[in-house]
């Protein structure tokens, strides 16, 4: 009133406050609609609003201290700082309530000791492949390979413990053996079927999942629990009795 700010200064002080206003009741809102689908507990309510609170600071100290239990250790040639990166959520000031609420669910997950250790162990495995040597060039994800090529197999309705699923096995276990060395034939195969078991969990797919609603990427793949899921078996009933 005694014009000691001008009319555009005050407007931008009124503008911020509102933005800070409307991000707290996005905040608000995300959370209240989580409860509700849910059918949370108080306690519950209180931890996802919480989490949905967190500076940027401590959403960054969050998920590196789950990222560091996962891959800490391991990767001494730096094997791993990629996948870690694309690992990270990175939720936008101007979140909007979807992002929010996927944040809320992934931190939550991101906490779980039964998913920590899903990922520990396939981590284990990708490190262990990396100390064995082997051909040089680029070592592919199995379980990329296994969704590649049992695709087809699945479109055409091949029984996976029908002989005509051999060259599917095979071709998998060739590509397999490319990437680790000192095994003989058995042991690739257990070595593989373990590591399917363990990529089969569907909190890694729902991991991705909220991944880029967060960081507003395209959606992940296709559910590869049906490929996975047929080449287990297909392998489980190769293996000697």
């Amino acid at each position: 009133m005694d014009r000691e700010l001008s009319l555009p200064e005050v407007a931008a002080a009124h503008a911020e406050a509102l933005t800070a206003q409307i991000r707290t009741l996005r905040t608000l809102r995300a959370v209240l609609t989580a409860v509700a689908r849910r059918g949370s507990t108080p306690k519950e309510m209180d931890l996802m609003h919480s989490l949905a609170q967190l500076t940027e600071d401590q959403r960054r100290n969050l998920m590196g201290e789950f990222l560091d239990t996962a891959f800490g250790g391991l990767d001494a040639a730096g094997e791993f700082t990629g996948i870690m990166r694309s690992m990270t959520p990175e939720l936008p000031d101007d979140a909007d309530t979807e992002q929010v609420e996927a944040w809320i669910e992934l931190a939550e997950l991101s906490q779980d000791p039964e998913f920590r250790a899903v990922v520990r162990r396939l981590a284990g495995h990708h490190a262990a492949m990396c100390a064995q040597g082997g051909p040089t060039g680029p070592r592919r994800d199995p379980a990329a390979t296994v969704r590649d090529h049992v695709a087809p197999a699945l479109e055409a309705g091949l029984a996976p413990t029908s002989p005509r699923a051999d060259p599917v096995v095979e071709a998998v276990m060739t590509r397999y053996a490319h990437d680790v060395a000192h095994l003989d034939d058995t042991d690739l195969r257990h070595r593989l079927l373990t590591v399917l078991e363990t990529a089969n969990d569907p909190r890694r797919l729902r991991y991705a999942q909220l991944l880029a609603v967060i960081n507003a990427w395209p959606p992940p793949p296709d559910d590869p629990t049906p490929a996975f899921t047929w080449f287990t078996e297909a392998l489980r009933a190769r293996l000697p009795a």
